[in-house]
């Protein structure tokens, strides 16, 4: 009789596990298939949206990108780092952007050789074809850092220009009794640029939990520009020793002013210097044709 039952419990514990491990598998199935139909109207989904989007869009990126690719890997670090400095105070930060200049940087080395090729089938296979290749290869393989540096030093000289009225504006706002932030932003609105687009940076990057101080230091560090540096060395000294910022805006105005009233001055110090070389090279050859020409025509004639 015991031996009945216990072969009874041991056939029911059996087939309770049989039961289980069967439900465990089917559960795995019914899981597997539905990861598998999700993955396919994923797939589907992913697909549509793909060939939904414009077909420049889906050939252009990824050539984009893989140039961008090789310019990270035949570009020297240095000089990586130093065209993204040159983005950044350009007004363009972003990753993509490094990437794009990349991109058209190996475009423009790859360009180079080829243009060489045309000019010499064109001009010939002499010195001047020589010459001419030469320089315009060189000058499409500058091309993309010079545009960036010209960017970068226009974006820094319509800040250091738009930087005293900026300055007005915030002592104005704070001693009409504003803070330092509620100041900036009516400042951002009223002075559109450079500088103002720069300070909205700032104050996102202070609402979004960043302190001032960084934030003041990152701006600087993005414009470069020496005038903003005074500026911001004195906001920070401002807040850390207690003066009253209402005051040293006022006084960093007036010696924003200054500043830029002796760099006019030795700008137009040096006009004549740089006058000299047009006014020897063009206007006085030009000058000695008139006015000596009909003299040497008499003397040729009288002479003959």
């Amino acid at each position: 009789m015991h031996a009945i039952f216990l072969s009874l419990v041991i056939a029911s514990a059996i087939g309770a596990a049989v039961w289980v491990v069967l439900i465990q598998m089917t559960e795995r199935a019914d899981a597997k298939a539905a990861i598998d139909r999700l993955g396919t109207a994923e797939i589907a989904d992913e697909r549509a949206a793909v060939l939904a989007t414009n077909r420049r869009e889906r050939l252009l990126v990824p050539f984009i990108a893989g140039l961008a690719d090789g310019g990270h890997r035949l570009t020297p670090a240095g000089y990586r780092d130093k065209m993204a400095r040159r983005l950044r105070v350009a007004g363009r930060s972003s990753a993509e952007d490094l990437d794009r200049f990349l991109a058209i940087r190996v475009l423009t080395l790859a360009a180079a050789p080829v243009v060489g090729l045309v000019v010499l089938s064109v001009i010939g296979r002499t010195k001047l074809g020589f010459a001419a290749a030469i320089v315009l290869a060189f000058c499409l393989v500058a091309l993309p850092g010079s545009r960036v540096t010209r960017a970068a030093e226009a974006r820094q000289k319509e800040a250091a220009r738009s930087l005293p009225d900026v300055l007005d504006l915030l002592v104005i706002s704070i001693e009409a009794g504003l803070g330092f932030e509620q100041a900036l932003d009516r400042t951002i609105t009223a002075v559109p640029g450079a500088l103002s687009d720069e300070f909205s940076r700032l104050l996102g990057e202070v609402r979004a939990g960043a302190p001032r101080a960084d934030a003041l230091r990152d701006l600087a560090d993005r414009l470069d520009v020496d005038d903003v540096r005074r500026f911001v060395l004195a906001v920070l000294q401002a807040d850390k020793f207690g003066v009253s910022i209402g005051r040293m805006l006022r006084n960093q105005a007036d010696e924003v002013r200054v500043t830029r009233r002796q760099k006019a001055q030795e700008r137009a110090q040096k006009a004549p210097v740089k006058m000299l070389v047009p006014m020897v090279f063009c206007i006085f050859p030009a000058i000695f044709v008139v006015i000596l020409g009909p003299a040497m025509l008499n003397i040729m004639h009288n002479f003959k």
